[in-house]
């Protein structure tokens, strides 16, 4: 883990723990870490496995949920933000109002 999501998985933990009204030495009990472990997680002066992370976080009465999602990517070497930009740009570029006749192109029949 980098040293921000150490940071989070402390703070989440602490939150669990403290919802969870146990003591420190019950939740390590229940959570078959040491007393010393677990107070190193909390404080993040230790960051857990993502399996003790959960473990922990069942202990104090909390499941977790991952869930993936797409990430969003690159289109021809251009970010898709720039992309929908350079969209809305073009957007700005036609009338906000609408004439009250619409005129549509006239096409030929074809047969």
């Amino acid at each position: 883990m980098t040293h921000s999501s150490h940071g989070l998985a402390s703070k989440m933990l602490r939150k669990a723990w403290q919802d969870s009204g146990l003591s420190l030495r019950q939740l390590a009990k229940q959570a078959n870490t040491s007393h010393a472990t677990l107070n190193a997680y909390l404080k993040g002066a230790k960051c857990p496995t993502t399996t003790t992370w959960e473990r922990i976080i069942g202990a104090c009465g909390y499941s977790m949920d991952i869930t993936l999602r797409p990430r969003i990517r690159f289109s021809n070497g251009v970010p898709r933000g720039e992309e929908l930009a350079d969209v809305l740009t073009l957007a700005e570029q036609f009338p906000v109002r609408h004439d009250k006749i619409v005129t549509l192109p006239i096409f030929p029949h074809t047969a």
